[in-house]
């Protein structure tokens, strides 16, 4: 072993060696400990009798199974150095004073893997290790303090495992083998494996304790235990047991407005679980006055119209009527889902909205105007003479667009928009340059028919072909399709 690689492995342990017990200290602050899951029936299970003898035992086969420190360690390393060097290098080498400034984040991953393995040993299915059941479910509880990092994706997996009594990394629904794995045998018949979530008695029990602690404690273990209900809701055999349900709807009254906002991210998922739960849910959320609960409740609204359907329409009118920028620009992004429950209602809606005040409202409409034309050609509300006098350049963009194609395929719905707008007198010039250049002389047909002293001009583009998803009878002529390929 390497001058560099010792010394690092030497600073890492005492690291590793102060973290163990200060997590432990945390850890075992809510005693007694969670029963084992598992156990051998010949060697019952015997509990320790005080927090001071686990941080012993910690300690004790933390130093004895100094092997199994050096390997955890060489998977931090590869997982954590910059990928610049040879394959030949010696990371501790060439990047030890970049291992040295990062140890306390070395230190950390170690904790995590080494209560990987106590737990999977915990969990070993013909040899149950008891002693280890103790010390992995007290750190799990001790590292759970910050809503980032490490404690959520693998302090995650962890309460999951615990939960299905399985060693982590045994998960129910891996898949299998396919061509681009190694170990792919094409000729091979393996019986696949059921994906269903099967939770365990005892491990439910276990999760569960850990989980109230989250919820009992400070406001960081608050954020992490959302962060871990929000995965775990992918596993629908856990919500029930879990008592997944009762923790969304305490932490959606929780004091602090952060932890409500975790919940939010949540609505979708409990939604998909029980429809009647989440509806209950959104409705608890969306009574909270914070700005931050209200935009993100803004913010999952689309989510919402997916899943609660005329359900969620009040929530929109609610956020409408917000004096909030942020909510009202992420909820008249949503107006456009109001056309798939009715479409006189998402009109009506746009016709509310052109004449607010706040210009993101009114650039929000934008992409619903093409849709908007194709239900209603002849706009009996008047949206797009509206938009047009307002003047926002963004907005007359888009509209200027859409009235040069109806200009080219329906003359008549665009001489009553055109002859509206030069009645109330406003400014069609921003149209007409376009529109000359794309189709010389179309722009001075229309002015003088807007003067009184010509015919409306009419449209000279043709019929879109509709299939009837049928082969026709005849087929037409080559030279005649090359000619249309030509003119298009």
């Amino acid at each position: 072993m390497s001058k560099s690689r010792t010394k690092i492995s030497d600073t890492a342990f005492e690291r590793v060696a102060t973290g163990l017990v200060e997590a432990l200290e945390r850890g075992t602050e809510a005693w007694p400990l969670p029963s084992p899951p598992m156990s051998d029936p010949d060697f019952p299970p015997i509990a320790p009798t005080s927090p001071h003898t686990l941080f012993e035992e910690g300690l004790g086969i933390l130093s004895i199974d100094r092997g199994m420190f050096d390997r955890h360690l060489n998977t931090v390393v590869d997982l954590i150095v910059p990928h610049r060097m040879n394959l030949s290098d010696d990371p501790f080498e060439v990047h030890q004073k970049w291992l040295s400034r990062r140890m306390d984040e070395v230190a950390h991953r170690l904790l995590f893997l080494i209560a990987t393995d106590w737990l999977a040993q915990a969990f070993d299915p013909h040899a149950p290790n008891t002693d280890r059941w103790w010390l992995s479910i007290a750190l799990v509880n001790g590292l759970a303090t910050v809503p980032y990092g490490q404690p959520v994706h693998q302090g995650y997996h962890l309460v999951e495992s615990i939960a299905l009594a399985e060693r982590p990394g045994t998960w129910h629904t891996q898949p299998d083998a396919g061509p681009q794995h190694m170990d792919w045998n094409p000729h091979a018949v393996v019986p696949r494996m059921s994906t269903a979530v099967i939770a365990h008695e005892q491990g439910v029990e276990a999760a569960r304790w850990l989980l109230e602690r989250l919820e009992n404690g400070p406001l960081d273990r608050r954020l992490l235990l959302m962060e871990w209900v929000r995965l775990l809701l992918e596993r629908k055999g856990l919500i029930d047991p879990l008592g997944l349900k009762e923790i969304l709807m305490r932490r959606a009254l929780d004091s602090e407005g952060e932890v409500a906002n975790k919940v939010t991210l949540c609505l979708a998922k409990s939604i998909e679980a029980d429809r009647d739960f989440g509806y209950q849910l959104a409705q608890r959320l969306h009574g909270r006055e914070e700005t931050l609960v209200q935009r993100a409740m803004a913010d999952v609204l689309t989510r919402l119209f997916r899943r609660l359907g005329w359900d969620a329409l009040p929530f929109l009118d609610d956020m409408l009527a917000s004096p909030d920028e942020g909510v009202l620009a992420a909820a008249s992004a949503t107006v456009g889902d109001v056309k798939y429950l009715d479409k006189d209602q998402w009109a009506d809606r746009l016709k509310q909205l052109v004449d607010h005040p706040l210009p993101i409202v009114r650039r929000n409409l934008v992409p619903n105007l093409r849709e908007y034309i194709d239900y209603d050609p002849a706009d009996e509300r008047g949206i797009l003479i509206a938009l047009w006098r307002d003047g926002d350049e963004v907005v007359r963009t888009r509209l200027r667009e859409l009235l040069l194609r109806m200009e080219e395929v329906a003359s008549d719905h665009f001489a009553r928009q055109v002859k509206a707008l030069h009645d109330l007198e406003a400014d069609l010039e921003p149209l007409w340059h376009p529109l000359e250049i794309r189709r010389a002389g179309r722009a001075e047909a229309w002015k003088t028919w807007l003067a009184g002293d010509g015919d409306q001009p009419t449209s000279s583009a043709r019929s879109v072909h509709q299939s009837t998803m049928e082969a026709p009878r005849e087929l037409p002529n080559l030279d005649d399709a090359l000619n249309t390929l030509d003119e298009d």
